[in-house]
């Protein structure tokens, strides 16, 4: 199956439980794409917590071929062109994502 996941927290709990659930889906042999919008366009800047160690599920993730992209728009709003974890991409990526899935889930 394939899981389109739409990210719009940067609460260190929504990202580290969206990211847990997109590792149990990848070694469930499910394709997993995450697209950064919103708050969680945020993730390179989010700390890790005593509770939510988001660096070390968001490596776990990519490990496992995890796709995971970041709305453009989103980075810009917050003075950014560009993310050190994934790519820049646009709506059209993200429809193109909808459009792909077999489920699409919305975080935070």
């Amino acid at each position: 199956m394939k899981f389109g996941i739409i990210l719009q927290s940067n609460k260190p709990e929504h990202v580290w439980n969206t990211f847990r659930f997109g590792i149990t889906a990848l070694k469930a042999s499910h394709t997993v794409t995450i697209f950064l919008m919103n708050e969680g366009a945020e993730l390179e800047t989010i700390s890790d917590t005593k509770d939510f160690d988001i660096s070390k599920k968001t490596a776990e993730y990519k490990e496992l071929k995890g796709n995971l992209y970041a709305c453009g728009t989103c980075l810009e709003l917050r003075g950014k062109k560009e993310t050190g974890v994934c790519p820049v991409s646009t709506m059209t990526d993200l429809l193109r994502m909808v459009e792909e899935s077999d489920k699409v889930l919305v975080f935070g």
